[in-house]
């Protein structure tokens, strides 16, 4: 397939939606990011890219990173971590405190925010700092050695994470925290604020449309591991909206209100687009009319 060609088509049907949606302001940071701006890019499974558009320019990764977290725990061939979460789509905000508080502080799933800060305080535990792992991982799969947080967006994000300190606290009143909310808070903060570009979200997504093959050819984590994490991205990883995107997509994604989607097709590609405008949901308007493009010129789903 010439992806270079579907790659361009896709950029010219979204082009002239670019600007739509509005950008995420409950992180004050994010509110001053231009929304007309809009990158597509597709990695293939030998490490070739292809893309269009604003595809160098970086953005905060947010919820994406949960995906990675994951990774990095499930390595641990512990699954002790889904005793404190589990793995059903929450069918409410992705940082409800009711739900937290009826389910006596087990998270619904790893990618809504109580679930992704247990995820990052068992890496934590793990490893002894969860955003060196996480930077480590990320630097080692995109080939950039200078990868790194924007400082700025991570305070942005501290000023303003008061529900995600309630949920945090929450859990540990139920006995669900295993380090010092304020210590694993502040990795999950800057987690979430890792600036990274399309291009490199695409290579970083290879780990997990290969299975959990690193870029060096080493395992992460086993097969069957890697596709919990699929099947998760496809059934929860898009907020209130992953049956839409199932529905008009058909491809297992996870997005982050810094307007990227990330998107697999198992054993092929990854898939990144990033437009900072968001639906009400929380997701890319652009990102996801550029998936719903690539399908289209494709053919390729899950199903």
């Amino acid at each position: 397939m010439d992806f270079q060609a579907v790659v361009d088509q896709v950029h010219q049907e979204v082009t002239p939606h670019i600007g739509e949606g509005k950008v995420a302001d409950y992180i004050p940071e994010l509110a001053t990011v231009d929304p007309k701006q809009f990158g597509f890019a597709v990695a293939t499974v030998d490490g070739t890219v292809h893309s269009a558009g604003d595809v160098r320019t970086p953005f905060a990764i947010e919820s994406i990173s949960k995906v990675f977290a994951l990774a990095l725990v499930l390595g641990k061939k512990d699954s002790g971590i889904w005793d404190r979460v589990h793995r059903e789509p929450s069918g409410t905000p992705f940082n409800s405190l009711i739900q937290l508080e009826l389910e006596q502080g087990i998270p619904r799933n790893p990618y809504i925010n109580p679930g992704a800060i247990v995820v990052t305080d068992q890496l934590l535990t793990d490893s002894g700092d969860a955003l060196a792992a996480m930077r480590a991982l990320l630097r080692a799969e995109t080939g950039d050695a200078e990868l790194d947080v924007d400082s700025v967006t991570a305070a942005s994000e501290a000023r303003t994470g008061d529900r995600n300190r309630a949920l945090a606290y929450l859990m540990a009143s139920f006995g669900n925290m295993r380090n010092r909310v304020d210590d694993s808070l502040d990795h999950y903060f800057r987690q979430c604020s890792l600036a990274i570009t399309c291009e490199q979200l695409a290579k970083a997504g290879l780990l997990v449309a290969r299975h959990g093959v690193r870029a060096d050819g080493g395992q992460l984590m086993e097969r069957e591991d890697a596709r919990h994490i699929i099947a998760l991205m496809t059934t929860c990883g898009t907020y209130d909206a992953a049956g839409e995107f199932a529905y008009r997509i058909g491809l297992p994604c996870k997005s982050g209100v810094g307007g990227g989607i990330l998107a697999v097709m198992p054993d092929q590609c990854a898939i990144a687009a990033w437009g900072p405008g968001l639906d009400v949901h929380g997701n890319s308007v652009t990102g996801a009319m550029a998936l719903e493009s690539f399908v289209r010129a494709t053919g390729d789903t899950v199903f």
